[in-house]
């Protein structure tokens, strides 16, 4: 029987000049690939539709409670939306934990395109969510290993 793997093991983290940052707290976050599709219609086989894989590409998204990550110990190895304002609109190398025991994690590099922060009153805490884009292929080997 296949192993279930939980979601709150697959952690997504930014690569921070000499460590991956995982970003804290997350409540949520994802990973959404694309490959377009080509599709053709010939005469030589009329009313037949041939269709091949065209351009791929891929999409990370995250939640999270906003902390303080430059003063709580334990906090300054995570990255919370005052570390990803930092590198807002920059292109960040980053890594996804899979659960897999063969491919412990998902590598590549991408554009943080979206940032935004839930800062509301009374009893709620402050969140956040980002949006990355991808940029090249996601690969299983560290490219900074």
């Amino acid at each position: 029987m296949a192993t279930k793997i939980k979601g709150e093991l697959l952690i997504l983290s930014v690569w921070d000049s000499s460590i991956y940052r995982p970003i804290a707290c997350l409540t949520s976050n994802s990973l959404s690939e694309t490959a377009n599709v080509i599709e053709s219609q010939t005469k030589c086989d009329p009313g037949v539709i041939t269709k091949i894989a065209g351009s791929y590409s891929y999409e990370l998204s995250a939640e999270g409670e906003y902390i303080d990550t430059t003063s709580a110990t334990g906090a300054i190895t995570q990255a919370s939306h005052d570390y990803l304002h930092t590198v807002f609109g920059t292109t960040i190398t980053w890594r996804l934990a899979t659960g897999l025991t063969d491919n412990a994690y998902y590598y590549g590099t991408a554009i943080l395109n979206d940032l935004s922060g839930d800062f509301a009153a009374g009893d709620d805490l402050a969140t956040f969510s980002a949006s990355l884009s991808g940029s090249g292929s996601i690969v299983l080997v560290d490219p900074n290993a």
